[in-house]
């Protein structure tokens, strides 16, 4: 079953936020665009829409925020978050700011985890998460 919020931005591909199979939730990659916008927490652009600067931990609030509300339209929460896959575009920078954010959410429910760099993302994010969650119908 595919799982839509109008609360979460829309993908910027063919594909649901997430989907729900049997007690899985697999929600698709998610950044920290502002919901109903195109704006992006923490990030100034120049006028050409290069990025001049970001805040890693506005961004890795945000991404997490849009994430939580896929899960609860799915009827599920981030305590029923089992692994977490992290994109950071600058990880010698970020992964510490990173980290302290993330353990806020995430440091009880001790879900498994990867962090990598990328060199880019499809918009001008620092951040991207991609979560599984268990939650029995």
């Amino acid at each position: 079953m595919k799982v839509e919020s109008k609360k979460a931005p829309p993908p910027v591909g063919p594909y649901p936020h997430a989907r729900r199979v049997g007690d899985f939730i697999f929600v698709s990659g998610m950044g920290p665009r502002k919901p109903g916008t195109k704006d992006i927490p923490g990030v100034e652009l120049d006028s050409s829409g290069k990025v001049l600067s970001h805040d890693i931990e506005k961004q890795s609030h945000s991404v997490i925020e849009n994430i939580r509300v896929v899960l609860e339209e799915a009827g599920a929460s981030l305590k029923d978050v089992v692994d977490v896959q992290v994109f950071l575009t600058h990880m010698e920078e970020d992964f510490q700011k990173f980290n302290e954010v993330y353990g806020h959410y995430f440091k009880e429910i001790g879900a498994t985890r990867t962090t990598v760099e990328v060199l880019s993302l499809p918009t001008p994010i620092a951040v991207e998460l991609k979560v599984i969650a268990h939650k029995p119908l």
